[in-house]
């Protein structure tokens, strides 16, 4: 891996969406590889967070600022000057996203498209990784299709279908001002990211450390036969990593790529639930079939062959060395006998020298 850290020393390295759980992953592990990194986001949005626990603040310049907002965020590419840019900002929740649809359009569509208007006004950008999601996809009748890139997208709930419309103005942009330009930029799609430091509402893994570790509600399953692609977080921000490398080295015949785990990572809800508390040896759950009309999709899967064929990405982890990663941060976290950043640095580390 240390040509991969060699190549990120000393670039300037833009994150948006940098005081989330996946965006404050990333900035520590391109801070340790000595990347200089800048971050726009609106402030943390659970207490307590990953961002504060790293004390990322003090290790990056940080920008609290809505990228609905394209005047601020054309003064802050102006600013930075970033070299390369991986866009994580957006209202990431299905569930919520029929609460606040209008946020969540906005964010994720109009926010986009400021981010790339930015980008396309920023002569210094070489690179930049737009993240969407899995859950573009228009989702067929059989649960064993494994979803490629050119696959047909097709969003049912106003997450999804938010994303699918941002999929569609990343893919103009890059036809349009990017494929001739010195800058070149693709989408990447992951799916459902698990690991320490999430305390985000109406996520699986943090209801079960609210009833684990902070003694809280029973953990409700609302979708408890839903299969999802469950992966360690560092997994597809490596895929991310590797994407940025090889579009700032000039390699414009991209437009998207799937970061999925192992296909025997991709259990039901109930049974990463099940799994969780076995390891943990407590817990319980009650499961329930969904009574609302908030539609989410049943099962997804990913073909992350062309990540593994283009850019020599592939999933190290199982799921139970998965989840092992994950609930040990947080009994780290819980019993105060580690710091926190050392504790995730070494996870970082150890992870980068499979």
């Amino acid at each position: 891996m240390n040509p991969l850290k060699d190549f990120f020393a000393n670039k300037k390295v833009l994150i948006t969406g940098h005081t989330g759980f996946k965006g404050s992953w990333l900035a520590q592990t391109l801070i340790n590889w000595g990347a200089v990194v800048s971050g726009v986001s609106l402030p943390p949005n659970s207490q307590p967070n990953l961002f504060n626990t790293l004390k990322l603040g003090q290790q990056l310049t940080s920008h609290l600022v809505d990228i609905r907002d394209l005047d601020k965020l054309k003064e802050i590419f102006h600013k930075e000057q970033p070299e390369i840019v991986f866009h994580l900002a957006a209202q990431a929740l299905v569930r919520p996203s029929y609460e606040e649809p209008l946020l969540t359009f906005t964010t994720n569509i109009s926010g986009t498209l400021n981010v790339l208007e930015a980008i396309r006004l920023t002569s210094s950008v070489k690179s930049a990784v737009m993240v969407t999601t899995d859950k573009v996809y228009r989702i067929g009748a059989d649960p064993n299709q494994l979803y490629k890139e050119s696959d047909p997208l097709g969003g049912h709930d106003p997450y999804s279908s938010s994303k699918v419309a941002a999929e569609a103005i990343i893919d103009s942009y890059r036809c349009s001002f990017f494929n001739k330009k010195n800058t070149q930029i693709a989408s990447a799609r992951a799916g459902n990211v698990i690991g320490g430091g999430d305390w985000s509402m109406d996520r699986l893994v943090p209801d079960i450390v609210k009833n684990i570790f902070q003694k809280k509600e029973q953990i409700i399953i609302r979708h408890p036969e839903a299969v999802r692609p469950w992966q360690f977080v560092l997994e597809p921000l490596h895929g991310y990593l590797l994407l940025a490398r090889q579009l700032y080295q000039g390699h414009d015949d991209m437009s998207s790529f799937n970061f999925g785990p192992r296909l025997n990572n991709c259990l039901s809800v109930k049974e990463l639930v099940d799994e969780s508390l076995q390891l943990l040896k407590q817990g319980s759950y009650q499961s329930i079939a969904s009574q609302d009309n908030k539609h989410e999709t049943q099962f997804l899967k990913l073909d992350s062959r062309q990540a593994q064929r283009v850019l020599g990405w592939q999933p190290h982890l199982n799921i139970n060395e998965t989840l092992e990663l994950t609930f040990n941060w947080y009994k780290k976290f819980y019993n105060n006998d580690e710091d926190m950043g050392t504790f995730t640095n070494n996870q970082i580390d150890s992870f980068f020298n499979l």
